[in-house]
């Protein structure tokens, strides 16, 4: 077993980085990322790797980042971290498919440490299709719950559960998407337990290439305008979610992070209709009663 020291992790992360990105440069069709490294005045850096304009991918982003430096009080306010300083790493990737019957895929893992002498992992993986398909939710949970398993049996209800409450939207009362995994503050209790942790996350990593390929590997014919629409309109949602509670987004502003790279999740285009409702019965209505909570009336 390896030591894993802080520079360990934030190295494995890099090659999982550039492993992720390779991968989903294949599934695409072969468009590559480019690379964007950057520095944080205050410590450490990162490199963004930015896909656009792709065959199935029309805005997408694998980051890494290396951070340090002051816990500061509105760091403490806003995330509620303790002590003078701290180290932190990730990966952090979303996807958004050119065609609306392809889905938007986001995953991140993530390393803290303070100077308090604690530590922790988090991370996860969730799907937000446009057009919700039973089948192929199905399989992608399936996936999911295989690897979760593979390291603690049971992990994946617990994981699932917290992704559902995670990745949801108060004021519209939906869900993001159709959920996924979502884990945070996996404190471990020992050196072969912290190994264990950071295996999940090197293994939850490596599976999101494939994850995406299945749920893109169908053809469609060419959308029209009103999916195009109905695109932008759920795109809107993302944005919502991730400007308002998406806790990695507000760790990168509160830190002083990289606005570029933080804000590479965004999707290219939304559009908000005031009070729009879909069309009974349609696509769209099936979508969205979906994401209801309630699953009342939409």
């Amino acid at each position: 077993m390896p030591n894993l020291s802080s520079a360990f992790i934030a190295s494995a992360f890099q090659d999982l980085q550039d492993y992720i990105s390779e991968q989903l440069s294949i599934v695409d069709g072969g468009t590559r990322f480019r690379s964007d490294d950057w520095i944080r005045k205050e410590g450490g850096g990162g490199r963004t790797m930015v896909l656009e304009d792709g065959v199935k991918i029309i805005k997408g982003g694998v980051a890494f980042s290396k951070v340090e430096g002051e816990i500061t009080p509105l760091m403490q306010a806003q995330m509620g971290m303790k002590g003078t300083s701290f180290f932190a790493t990730g990966v952090s990737i979303v996807l958004h498919s050119r065609h609306p019957m392809h889905p938007t895929m986001h995953m991140n893992v993530r390393y803290f440490e303070t100077d308090t002498g604690e530590c922790w992992f988090g991370g996860g993986i969730d799907l937000t299709p446009i057009y919700v398909d039973a089948a192929r939710t199905e399989k992608f949970h399936s996936a999911l719950e295989k690897t979760c398993n593979d390291f603690d049996l049971g992990s994946y209800k617990r994981y699932k559960k917290w992704a559902d409450a995670y990745f949801y939207l108060p004021h519209r009362n939906e869900t993001r998407g159709v959920g996924g995994v979502f884990f945070d503050h996996l404190k471990p209790q020992h050196e072969e337990d912290k190994y264990k942790q950071f295996q999940f996350c090197i293994a939850l990593g490596k599976l999101f290439p494939s994850l995406y390929k299945e749920q893109t590997i169908e053809a469609f014919d060419p959308p029209s305008e009103a999916q195009l629409s109905w695109q932008a309109l759920r795109w809107s949602r993302y944005v919502e979610y991730n400007l308002l509670f998406d806790r990695g987004t507000k760790f990168g502003i509160v830190s002083n992070g990289r606005t570029e790279s933080i804000l590479m999740s965004m999707p290219p285009l939304a559009a908000w209709k005031y009070n729009y409702q879909p069309i009974e019965d349609s696509p769209e209505f099936y979508t969205l009663l979906c994401l209801k909570v309630d699953k009342g009336a939409v």
